[in-house]
């Protein structure tokens, strides 16, 4: 083999090694883990350029939040539990053109401000749930709407993520950062009522990540994974690797229960530079989880 063949070939090799590389990267999550993004991390776009920018990250799948604007064609149309059989249609067909799935969304707590049609407005927002194929919804439903929700989640066979923000001296009676107080909520309900784990406001509130999800197990039914710079509310989302947050230690702790569910990046300050720490935080999750 001469000079030329020689340094052909292995130019050839190491472009075949860096694409085996990134297959066995992209293709060697646990088995039932999605990396993904919140859509509310690009809450200034509408859904579809939320989706198209999810896919640019490099992530999977996507949870959307009920108040974003569909898409730039349709900027008054809101993404939510009225959205038209029409716009549902056109969503779901962004997401198969783009290659990006859809597994939950976050909702307000609109539905049960309502008492007397409370059980209307559940089934509204459960029914659209099961039109887009999500797996589940997140929220905070109060403590007295939570045998409603369980009916609902046992009838549509579609989660319920009760989600933490984070404890502030302002909200004496906020308790949603406590997560023995969140378990005692869930413990003896449908299997399929747990947590959305939010370990930025986890942190915050000067709460172990790692702790917290020994004490849920099975119970972790998806994860906004966070990394903030200290433990407090204002405390601003950061790179992975660069806050308080042990997000190693938490991908670990995630691997060892053997979750199954989406691990979403999501960001709640927004930057010039976004788009790269989002995609950082992709490619840190990759790189973790495939070890």
């Amino acid at each position: 083999m001469n000079r030329i063949h020689r340094h052909l070939f292995h130019c050839a090799a190491a472009v075949l090694g860096l694409a085996l590389c990134f297959t066995a990267d992209a293709a060697s999550l646990p088995k039932g883990m999605e990396v993904g993004c919140s859509a509310y991390a690009f809450r200034h776009l509408t859904a579809f350029e939320a989706i198209e920018k999810t896919k640019e990250c490099g992530a999977d799948v996507i949870e959307f939040f009920l108040w974003q604007k569909l898409s730039p064609e349709n900027p008054k149309v809101i993404l939510n539990a009225d959205l038209s059989d029409e716009h549902i249609a056109a969503l779901k067909a962004k997401l198969k053109a783009v290659g990006v799935r859809a597994v939950n969304a976050y909702f307000n707590n609109s539905p049960f401000q309502d008492k007397a049609g409370a059980e209307a407005g559940v089934r509204k927002l459960f029914n659209f749930a099961r039109k887009l194929g999500l797996r589940g919804l997140t929220g905070e439903p109060a403590p007295e709407h939570l045998d409603l929700v369980e009916k609902m989640v046992k009838e549509f066979n579609i989660q319920l993520c009760f989600h933490n923000h984070p404890k502030n001296p302002k909200k004496p009676d906020y308790l949603n950062w406590d997560p023995k107080y969140l378990f005692s909520l869930m413990e003896k309900r449908d299997p399929r009522m747990g947590f959305s784990v939010d370990t930025g406001h986890l942190a915050r509130s000067g709460v172990d990540t790692v702790e917290t999800l020994k004490l849920f197990k099975k119970r972790a039914l998806s994860v906004h994974l966070k990394d903030v710079t200290e433990a407090k509310p204002e405390a601003k989302e950061v790179p992975y690797g660069q806050g308080i947050s042990n997000i190693a230690g938490i991908l670990a702790e995630l691997k060892h229960q053997n979750f199954r569910g989406h691990i979403g990046v999501e960001y709640e300050n927004t930057t010039d530079h976004l788009l790269d720490d989002v995609k950082h935080c992709i490619r840190f999750m990759r790189s973790y989880l495939a070890k």
